[in-house]
């Protein structure tokens, strides 16, 4: 079996617009082609179901099922991991809680992210630099789990404590006791996310700066909230949730920490912000960013993860959509994409597998 990372074979069960769908793979990238509406990205969000979370679109699992029968879905699929091949299914019956079973046992979603590395750009994400800050944190913790799979499991015990002091914020409580167990919590929880965020920044410029691409390198960093040590330990932090208690009962929330840090970036060439340049600079800035996550996990753990890339020709043109697919071949990734046309493939050649979706 080759070194890769790869899906040979995917099958949904009422899945969105799709009561039933087998596709059979050799591992090379997949093209999906078709008009708006015939359910290209389904298939994508399908896969993404392969990941923990809620998958591409965020979706809650009783809003996955095809209308109207409503029974529920089912995602399975056959995952070669180097030496490995996995069976996985996940589903969702009559809107329950999805399960995750591996060759036939059930296990927590978690796992998934210790056995497949994903990536995925979708069109929403062409405006992560001009929106809000959390849509860049979400994506920051993306490229994080990849390389950490525990990150997931330490964002989700920040978040759990978090909402419990936020609990005791709204209801005016001022019990010093109950602040501090749950401020330690958090800090011992958010210094390990600010840590492994900061980790996966130093790992993007690194992979970037040792690239040979047309794809423009972009300059990363966090910055925190106005009260957030920038480096912090456990002392520190939990010193700062403290002092921050007078201003968290006026507002009824959290207003230090990790979960209002927001990642920032700069067309390094020009030194412009991203939020600054224009359309395709910020795809193509996007771009850059998760082919360098590719490559710094290639460098890490041997194999390139799976890319899900949904509509990924917008705003890019001829010449960047060539390199794009070159560098996708060159890092021997699996990537899933979409587009309303297959000319946009075109340079792709026998490189790919192609499916037309009607």
């Amino acid at each position: 079996m080759t070194n890769r990372l790869a899906l040979t074979k995917i099958q949904l069960s009422h899945f969105r617009s799709h009561k039933a769908f087998i596709l059979e793979t050799d591992g090379r990238p997949v093209a999906i082609t078709g008009a708006n509406g015939a359910g290209k990205t389904n298939i994508l969000e399908a896969i993404s179901m392969l990941s923990p979370g809620r998958g591409l679109r965020r979706a809650k699992a009783e809003h996955i099922s095809r209308k109207p029968e409503n029974l529920g879905w089912k995602m399975s699929a056959i995952l070669e991991n180097c030496d490995r091949t996995y069976e996985i299914e996940t589903r969702s019956d009559h809107g329950a809680p999805r399960q995750v079973r591996i060759d036939g046992k059930i296990i927590p979603q978690i796992a998934l992210g210790k056995i497949t590395r994903m990536l995925w750009l979708v069109p929403s994400m062409d405006r992560l630099w001009i929106e809000g800050a959390e849509g860049r944190r979400r994506f920051l913790d993306r490229m994080t789990f990849s390389f950490s799979p525990s990150h997931g499991e330490t964002v989700l015990a920040y978040e759990k404590a978090m909402r419990q002091r936020n609990r005791l914020l709204k209801d005016g409580q001022s019990d010093s006791g109950w602040y501090g167990a749950l401020e330690m919590q958090m800090a011992r929880a958010g210094v390990a996310i600010i840590q492994n965020r900061h980790g996966t920044i130093a790992r993007i410029k690194q992979a970037q700066h040792k690239a040979k691409t047309t794809f423009p390198a972009a300059n990363l960093w966090l910055s925190h909230a106005e009260g957030t040590p920038q480096d912090p330990d456990i002392d520190t932090l939990s010193a700062a949730f403290r002092h921050s208690r007078p201003r968290d009962l006026l507002a009824g929330r959290t207003l230090v920490g990790p979960h209002r840090s927001d990642l920032c970036a700069e067309y390094s060439e020009k030194d412009m912000p991203a939020q600054e340049c224009s359309t395709g600079e910020q795809k193509a800035l996007l771009v850059s960013l998760m082919l360098a996550n590719c490559r710094a996990l290639k460098s890490e753990i041997g194999v390139s993860p799976i890319l899900l890339l949904d509509e990924i020709a917008a705003h890019l043109d001829v010449d960047r959509r060539a390199a794009l697919y070159d560098e996708i071949c060159d890092l021997g990734t699996q990537a899933w994409m979409t587009g309303t046309e297959k000319s946009l493939f075109d340079s792709l050649g026998e490189r790919a597998m192609y499916l037309d979706i009607t």
